[in-house]
């Protein structure tokens, strides 16, 4: 078996688009491959700022060779009276490279077997891979120099190599050679590569750590020791963590200072003006934000100090000009922006964000009442959940709202609680981030979260495959899991019903909401329970969320097919039958009776596990009641008393699950 090297040199490319790139190259090349019948056991994609590369491995010489079975023209038109080929028998033939003795006849048509000769990879790699390259999808996409080929960055080099020959290719204006390049600072500036197995060592030897997931590692590990020879922890994200692996080829730390006075200032701007404006780490020391960071540069050298100092600078610009905000913004208390919301439009139609906050008061109330809370705090913290967006630092540090109106709550003397649900308002902020932990945070984010969505839900704009308008997938999660997460008893149902109430434009769209909702809530729950389960137990499931999630736990447990039989087989029956009265007296034969004794002793208010029991415990008198009873009887009064036990049977049954779902 083979292996196959690709890489793709460029100018450094956008890092945003870096790991897009990896994905696509990943499933293209493995798409060529299959169609092509060529085997491989792996494929890997590496990327750097400089660099797209691919290896093959385990790769066949030739593509398997397919067998087809190709349908020709009816047998009249391909044969004569007389049995013999006709024009159209020939052209048929001719198109597929056929004999005329290879033909069959089968259904009256003329059929062929034919053998399609697998190609060699060489070939296939050679004339699919400079379209492959071209079809990236990315931002920004230009014309480099006079081509008229779009790509990210001008291409400067390709390697291809299959073992240890050249495979010959061209990409726009660049031809491949086995020759490639590593840091921009190294001291040999191209390298010839004899072998794919070569690459890695290679690039490492000259100063690129090729594996984006190795490159990622070693920034950690870096940032972790240096950050310990000061006793202190770095401070990172994911999205740092991606942005400085795909800025970097060779990361080396170089740990700079910034004057204690900013550390005065809202520590979230601090760390934010480091990790999202400059990708710098942040240092933790005894749980508190010292005054240094560690910036990861992609130079090769021991001249730090120059690097040092521009950082500084740029932070300290960075770090003056939020200070400065921040002494402008708490000259008056937090409450005072709340007049200045209605100068900030929340949605066309919809009013202002202040129109938005009295809206989340009013769900507030209302979801204080459905719980049995009455708290000032949470009221207050509703009210003020949005008033920071008027103040000049979010409106230069947007992705720190909520954080910075809990900072300004504090410095004008409202309650810890109320700062608390200010900040707390907006979680999660991701699908696996943490959801709010104060009671007024989870309240106030319910209710911003509602009013998003049915907003976007009357304005006709509910999200679509590539649409989300306000995140309100996000939004529909983040209610859910605080929901189930702290077992908030909240009818959703009501929710959604009053906030439609509250909006200033009306329309007729609870029942849309309501299955954005349980659609949301069954892909959430997939990973844990079966999609037909959770689908089964739906009905009235936004009533009590926790309550549906006990349901489908029991459910889960079923593994009864004379239970699921028996209760299909009433579900069937009465389909078109209102729940009517039994009467006892037209009760005629002993398995009736019996099935409606015991039915009548099922009680409904105990737990589930208890209540499946006691549907199965009766499932023998429903047999008996169907082997011995018909249903259907010629006398309208006992057949009608009849299908009124049954549904009010089915009812029993519906009160766990659909059975006829599962």
């Amino acid at each position: 078996m083979s292996k196959y090297l690709l890489e793709i040199g460029t100018e450094e490319l956008p890092y945003r688009f870096i790991p897009s790139a990896i994905e696509q190259l990943q499933k293209s090349f493995e798409a060529l491959l299959t169609t092509n019948k060529i085997d491989f056991s792996d494929i890997k994609v590496y990327a750097t700022p400089r660099r797209l590369a691919v290896i093959l491995d385990g790769l066949s010489k030739e593509g398997k060779d397919e067998v087809k079975i190709v349908k020709g023209p009816i047998k009249n038109v391909a044969y004569d009276e007389n049995g013999n080929i006709t024009k159209a028998g020939e052209g048929f033939c001719k198109k597929n490279g056929l004999d005329p003795k290879d033909l069959y006849i089968e259904d009256n048509y003329v059929h062929a077997k034919i053998t399609i000769k697998g190609k060699s990879a060489v070939e296939v790699l050679q004339s699919n891979i400079p379209s492959l390259i071209l079809k990236l999808q990315g931002s920004h996409f230009m014309r480099w120099s006079a081509n008229d080929e779009k790509f990210s960055r001008p291409i400067r080099w390709i390697v291809s190599i299959l073992d240890s020959e050249e495979v010959k290719i061209k990409i726009i204006d660049k031809e491949s050679s086995t020759y490639s390049r590593g840091h921009r600072f190294a001291p040999e500036k191209t390298f010839k590569i004899s072998h794919p197995d070569e690459y890695l060592d290679l690039m490492r030897k000259h100063y690129v750590i090729a594996d984006q997931n190795e490159r990622r590692a070693r920034i950690i590990e870096l940032a972790k020791k240096e950050a310990e020879k000061l006793g202190a922890t770095p401070h990172y994200t994911d999205d740092l963590l991606d942005e400085v692996t795909f800025i970097t080829e060779y990361p080396v730390p170089a740990v700079c200072d910034f004057d204690p006075k900013y550390l005065e200032i809202p520590e979230e701007v601090t760390v934010t003006v480091m990790a999202v404006h400059q990708r710098y780490f942040a240092l933790y020391k005894d749980g508190k934000l010292i005054n240094k960071f560690i910036t990861m540069t992609n130079y090769l050298g021991d001249e730090f100090a120059n690097i040092a100092a521009g950082n500084v600078r740029v932070i300290k610009a960075r770090l003056d000009d939020a200070v400065f905000f921040f002494n402008e913004d708490t000259a008056k208390p937090l409450a005072g922006y709340v007049e200045d919301l209605k100068g900030i439009t929340f949605q066309k139609g919809m009013g202002s964000m202040y129109d938005k906050a009295q809206r989340m008061v009013n769900l507030s109330k209302h979801l204080m009442s459905e719980l049995g809370e009455t708290s000032a705090t949470i009221e207050r913290a509703a009210l003020l959940a949005k008033a920071d967006l008027t103040t000049k630092l979010v409106f230069e540090f947007t992705e720190l709202q909520g954080f910075i109106g809990a900072d300004y709550a504090r410095v004008s003397g409202e309650p810890n609680e109320v700062c608390e649900g200010i900040k707390e308002h907006y979680f999660p902020l991701n699908a696996e981030s943490e959801t709010a932990k104060s009671i007024e945070g989870q309240i106030a984010g319910i209710a911003d979260k509602i009013d998003n969505i049915c907003a976007v839900f009357v304005d006709g704009k509910k999200p679509t495959g590539s649409s989300d308008p306000l995140g309100v997938r996000r939004a529909a999660l983040g209610i859910i899991r605080t929901v189930l997460e702290y077992g908030l008893k909240i009818d959703i149902n009501a929710l959604i019903d009053k906030t439609l109430e509250l909006l200033p434009i009306k329309r007729d769209c609870g029942d849309e909401i309501r299955e954005f909702f349980i659609q949301r809530l069954i892909i959430f729950l997939n990973d844990t329970y079966k999609k037909t389960v959770l689908e089964a137990c739906a009905n009235n499931a936004l009533a009590d969320l926790t309550d549906y999630v006990e349901r489908v736990k029991v459910v889960s447990t079923l593994d009864n097919p004379e239970l699921l039989e028996s209760a299909n087989r009433v579900l069937r029956i009465t389909k078109e039958v209102e729940t009517g009265k039994v009467d006892p007296a037209l009760l005629k034969e002993t398995a009736e009776k019996d099935l409606f004794a015991q039915v009548d002793k099922i009680e409904e208010n105990v737990s589930y596990s208890t209540y499946l029991a006691e549907l199965v415990a009766i499932n023998p008198y429903v047999v008996k009641f169907f082997e011995d009873v018909l249903v259907m009887d010629k006398d309208e009064k006992v057949k009608a008393n009849r299908l009124a036990l049954l549904s009010i049977l089915k009812n029993k049954y519906n009160h766990l699950t659909d059975f006829s779902k599962l």
